[in-house]
């Protein structure tokens, strides 16, 4: 048996706060999603003034992220070079940019997904929550 690291609560809040404070310089009303690494919620922010379908698309994104172990945006640029078969892949449906896998000593413990502004600018979002774990 191996170990395995695990984000705890206040990795979480970390991640959370430091997503917040990137979108909130920004300007941007997004919704904040982050998982464990089986794509299970462990948050849910919705930041004043996001669009109500950015509650369904960042938990979307963060689910595929950790699953995949990846982030969503090789899924998406694979459909845009025209793999449309890849849309019939079971149990992942955030297809686009905006999640990000938070990989630690080589294993992914989790993901964000960011929803509400263009797709770059979800990632740019959850790569600064990710960051604020320095791993």
């Amino acid at each position: 048996m191996r170990s395995k690291q695990a984000l705890t609560l206040d990795d979480v809040k970390k991640i959370a706060a430091a997503a917040e404070a990137e979108a909130l310089a920004n300007k941007w009303a997004v919704t904040i999603a982050i998982v464990d690494d089986g794509g299970n919620p462990l948050w849910l922010q919705r930041l004043d003034g996001a669009p109500p379908v950015s509650a369904s698309i960042a938990p979307s994104k963060a689910r595929t992220a950790a699953l995949g172990q990846r982030e969503t945006k090789i899924y998406e640029d694979v459909i845009n070079n025209g793999r449309y078969s890849f849309l019939s892949a079971p149990n992942i449906d955030g297809l686009l940019e905006g999640g990000v896998p938070i990989m630690a000593g080589g294993d992914c413990v989790g993901a964000v997904g960011v929803s509400g502004v263009k797709s770059n600018e979800d990632a740019q979002v959850a790569k600064a929550g990710i960051a604020a774990l320095g791993i």
